[in-house]
C-alpha cells in the first residue's frame, strides 16, 4: 500500500472546491463511516469528483501504471459510503457501479454547487427508479492480470479499429471477438491497448499469451483461481465440466479475458516442397491441411465454443494469425461473436514509426515507397528501419536501390508462416506470383484446373482460397485477389533459390 503525507495529499485536486460542496460532504460521509475521512479518501473523493477515473488518479498521484491500489480503496470504502448516505437521504438502496457514477448521483443528491434541493431530487430519482436499477453494484474490487503484456504507452494510430472493437464489446456485448491478421501486424499490442481503453467497464482484466502453449487445465485453473479465489477446484473434474466452472464465473462478474497468440496452438504442415512429388504421384486426395489444433490442444476449441454459445456478461478476445476452426460456425454481424482483421497502417501512422526511428523527413517520397513495399506492416518497417540506419547510413534512397525487401527477422517471419501451409495452399500462392494477370476467384479456379497435375474439383479450390484468406496471406475483396510486394519477393526468391522443377511449367 502506497503511503502520502497529508500535507500533499490535500493539495491534490483541491479544484473540485470550486465546484463542490466538499466540507459537507466530508461530514455526511464521515456520518455514515461512523469517524472521520482520511487524507487519502478525502484525496481519491476529489480526483472522482475532478471526473478523473482510477487509472488518472493512480497515474497522478502514485505515478503509476496500476490503479489496482486506488480501486481497492474505491470498493471498499467509498462507494459503500456514498450507497450509504443516498440510500439514508432518499429512503431506498443506491449502487455504484463505478467511478463514473460517483459524480451522476452526488450531483443529483444536491452536493454540487448551484443545484436544485433534495426534496425536488428525491421526487426526480423516484419518478425513475427503473433507471436506477441497472446502475450494478460492483461485486468485488476491479483485478487485472496482465501477464507478459508489454508495454504499449508509445501506440499510435488504429483508432477506427478500436472504435470499432469497443463498440462490438461494450455497446453490442459481444462474448467472443477475434483479431486477426499476419505476423508482425500488431495485434499484440492492438489486443493490449484495446483492454487498457475499456478496462473500467470490466471488474476483472485477465491478458494471457498461449505463446509457450499451456495446456488447457493449467490455463483453466488458473482463470478459475482468479475469477473465483474460494472455490475448491476439483483436479480429477472433466474438461467440460472445468469450463462450465469457467463460464459460471462469467455470468457472475464481468471480466475482459484475452488469449494472444492463439496460432500457436493450431497445427502446422511443418513440410517441404519435396513432398508434392510423392504426393501428386500417390494421387493423395487430401491436399488441404485444414487449421485444426494441435494434438492435446483441441480443448481450447471447445472452450472457445462454448463461451462463444453461452449466455453471459463477459468477452473472451483472441489474437492469431489464423482464425480458430469454431469461429466460421458463430460469428456474424447480427451475432455476439465477431472477427476484426488487422492489416496494414496507413501512410501517416507509418511515417510516424519511420520518423521515430530517426530516419530523415526529406525523404518523404522514398518513404512513402517503403510503406507501400511492406503493406504498412509495423513490425517489418521498424525492422527495416534499423537496417537502414545500420548499412545504409539512413538513406531509404540507397536502400531502395539495393532492392532487397525480404531479409534477416522479415525472411524469417514470411518463412514461418509459409511453412504452416498446405501443399496447394502454396501451390495456388506460387501460381498467383507467376501468374500477376489472374486476380479474381474465377480466373484463379479455371487456369488452376488445368495446371495442377492432379485433377482439382471447385470444393478443393474455393477450400484452399478461403483457408488463405483465414491465415491472413490472402486478401481477398469482392472476389478480388492480391498478394503484397513483400509476399511476391519472398516466393519468387524461393522460386530462384530451390532447383525446383515441378514449378517450372506455371
Amino acid at each position: 500500500m502506497v503511503v502520502v503525507n497529508s500535507q500533499v495529499t490535500e493539495e491534490e485536486f483541491i479544484e473540485a472546491q470550486k465546484n463542490w460542496e466538499l466540507e459537507k460532504l466530508y461530514v455526511d460521509l464521515a456520518s455514515v463511516k461512523r469517524k472521520a475521512l482520511t487524507p487519502v479518501e478525502k484525496k481519491l473523493l476529489r480526483g472522482l469528483l475532478c471526473g478523473c477515473s482510477p487509472a488518472e488518479i493512480a497515474n497522478k498521484v502514485y505515478q503509476s501504471r496500476s490503479s489496482s491500489t486506488v480501486r481497492v480503496y474505491l470498493s471498499n470504502g467509498l462507494y459503500k459510503y456514498i450507497e450509504d448516505m443516498l440510500g439514508s437521504q432518499l429512503g431506498h438502496s443506491v449502487k455504484v457501479k463505478n467511478w463514473s457514477h460517483v459524480t451522476h448521483l452526488l450531483e443529483k443528491a444536491g452536493y454540487k454547487k448551484n443545484w436544485f434541493d433534495l426534496k425536488s431530487i428525491t421526487t426526480f430519482i423516484k419518478s425513475t427508479r427503473e433507471q436506477e436499477t441497472e446502475l450494478l453494484k460492483v461485486k468485488s474490487p476491479n483485478i487485472q492480470d496482465w501477464g507478459e503484456a508489454v508495454d504499449v504507452s508509445g501506440f499510435s494510430g488504429r483508432m477506427k479499429e478500436l472504435t470499432t472493437a469497443s463498440k462490438w464489446i461494450l455497446q453490442q456485448r459481444c462474448r467472443l471477438v477475434v483479431l486477426l491478421g499476419m505476423g508482425g501486424i500488431g495485434k499484440t499490442a492492438f489486443s493490449i491497448k484495446l483492454a487498457e481503453e475499456i478496462q473500467d467497464q470490466f471488474e476483472y482484466v485477465i491478458w494471457r499469451s498461449l505463446h509457450l502453449c499451456p495446456s488447457i487445465d493449467v490455463m483453466l485453473n488458473n482463470l478459475v483461481q482468479i475469477l473465483s479465489p474460494t472455490l475448491q477446484i476439483d483436479q480429477t473434474a472433466t474438461l467440460n465440466t472445468k469450463i462450465s466452472q469457467l463460464i459460471n464465473c462469467l455470468r457472475k462478474v464481468r471480466c475482459l479475458l484475452v488469449l494472444d497468440n492463439v496460432d500457436s496452438i493450431l497445427s502446422s504442415n511443418d513440410g517441404d516442397e519435396t513432398q508434392v512429388q510423392s504426393s501428386v504421384a500417390a494421387s493423395k486426395p487430401d491436399l488441404v491441411s485444414q487449421i485444426q489444433y494441435r494434438p492435446g490442444y483441441e480443448g481450447y476449441g471447445e472452450l472457445i465454443r462454448r463461451i462463444g454459445d453461452s449466455q453471459h456478461q463477459s468477452c473472451l478476445l483472441l489474437a492469431s494469425r489464423e482464425k480458430p476452426p469454431e469461429i466460421a460456425v458463430i460469428e456474424g454481424e447480427k451475432l455476439p461473436v465477431r472477427s476484426l482483421k488487422l492489416t496494414g497502417l496507413s501512410k501517416t501512422e507509418s511515417l510516424a514509426i519511420l520518423k521515430t526511428k530517426g530516419l530523415a523527413e526529406l525523404e518523404y517520397t522514398e518513404c512513402t515507397v517503403l510503406i507501400d513495399w511492406y503493406a504498412g506492416n509495423p513490425l517489418f518497417l521498424k525492422l527495416v528501419a534499423t537496417t537502414i540506419q545500420d548499412l545504409f547510413g539512413g538513406s531509404v534512397c540507397q536502400f531502395l536501390e539495393h532492392g532487397t525487401l525480404v531479409f534477416g527477422e522479415i525472411h524469417r517471419s514470411l518463412e514461418q508462416q509459409f511453412n504452416r501451409l498446405s501443399e496447394l495452399e502454396k501451390y495456388i500462392m506460387y501460381w498467383l506470383v507467376l501468374n500477376p494477370d489472374c486476380t479474381s476467384v474465377m480466373t484463379l479456379k479455371t487456369n488452376l484446373i488445368s495446371g495442377w497435375p492432379v485433377r482439382l474439383g471447385q470444393r478443393l479450390i474455393l477450400e484452399t482460397i478461403e483457408l488463405l484468406q483465414r491465415r491472413s496471406l490472402l486478401d481477398i475483396e469482392a472476389a478480388d485477389l492480391s498478394l503484397s510486394r513483400m509476399w511476391r519477393d519472398y516466393l519468387i526468391e524461393r522460386l530462384m533459390e530451390k532447383d525446383f522443377q515441378s514449378w517450372t511449367e506455371f
